[in-house]
């Protein structure tokens, strides 16, 4: 039972990790990247349906995005919603696809971007912090039922800080390199 609470605990905090690498994937930096679109919901015939669903987003270029709707209806709605979008992008159409040519990056927004990537690392590990805490509290629970002695408890008290440590890590790197991304692309 303590292998299977430490096998869950890896992957909640696996999953806090990547919930991160998602987030940091959708703030725009000088370079054009399809998740800076994908999700964007468009309102086509009364459903909310993200653009990956209604077509083929692409990158010819590092900073342009080409996306081709394959209901050719749908572009108005599609060119709506992304103006609508926090991306600050004007779409261009011709009819056929949507570009999305990526403006260069003032300094000042890359210092507003910076603090934000700041502040998705600082929740996610706070989040992984509130995991630790939780399966400590797991542990002490079993020690407390008498289903694990006092020298387990330490045992697993430890593995726990040490998954805590490495997954901390990871979000420092991953935070380390957006911050490089962000202010060098």
């Amino acid at each position: 039972m303590p292998q299977a609470l430490l096998k869950d605990m890896k992957g909640r905090v696996a999953k806090t990790l990547e919930h991160l690498k998602s987030t940091y994937a959708g703030v725009r930096t000088g370079r054009a990247h399809p998740a800076l679109v994908e999700d964007i919901k468009v309102d086509y015939f009364g459903t909310v349906t993200p653009i990956k669903q209604m077509g083929t987003v692409n990158i010819p270029e590092p900073r342009q995005i080409v996306i081709t709707i394959w209901d050719k209806t749908a572009l108005k709605a599609v060119e709506k919603a992304i103006q609508a979008s926090p991306l600050g992008i004007n779409p261009q159409s011709d009819g056929e696809v949507i570009r999305l040519n990526m403006p260069e990056l003032t300094r000042e927004r890359r210092t507003e971007l910076t603090k934000l990537v700041n502040k998705y690392a600082e929740e996610a590990r706070v989040a992984t912090r509130n995991v630790r805490r939780d399966f400590v509290e797991a542990f002490k629970k079993l020690e407390k039922d008498s289903k694990i002695s006092e020298d387990d408890l330490k045992k697993f008290q430890k593995e726990v800080q040490d998954i805590t440590d490495e997954a901390i890590k990871k979000i420092d790197e991953v935070l380390a390199e957006k911050e490089n991304e962000v202010m060098n692309d």
